[in-house]
């Protein structure tokens, strides 16, 4: 005979990757807070499917808006965290600051960093990439 017993929900690991990434983003918004940046928002995304998103979008004291890609990688191995920034997530970052920007109505002096986590190393590459690159 089946016994049917109810067990709850199967246990979640306590390392997922949503949680492994949002602790990257709360690193690197410290350290860009420490350098003198502004949050401005955080996770901003594109409305529908295929858009894209801005982890963070932060703003320097001289009134620069700035497009933060957070890339965390355990090690180095495999290229390390930089190598995870294709042609094409450099184009859905892009897309979706141009989304951002068309709410403000104009448009501040921008740029696209990059902040790379591997192990307990932060990297902040200014500039990392242009618009006109990624398209």
């Amino acid at each position: 005979m089946w016994s049917s017993r109810n067990q709850g929900p199967s246990p979640q690991p306590e390392s997922t990757t949503k949680v492994r990434g949002d602790a990257a983003e709360d690193a690197a918004l410290a350290h860009l807070k420490r350098h003198g940046l502004a949050l401005v928002q955080r996770n901003f995304r594109t409305p529908g499917r295929g858009g894209g998103e801005v982890d963070l979008i932060m703003r320097e004291p001289d009134g620069t808006l700035v497009f933060v890609e957070v890339r965390q990688r355990a090690s180095a191995s495999r290229g390390g965290a930089g190598a995870s920034i294709t042609g094409i997530k450099q184009r859905r970052v892009v897309f979706a600051a141009r989304h951002f920007l068309l709410r403000l109505g104009s448009e501040p002096p921008c740029r696209f960093d990059v902040v790379l986590l591997e192990g307990e190393r932060i990297e902040w590459l200014r500039a990392a990439f242009d618009a006109s690159a990624a398209f």
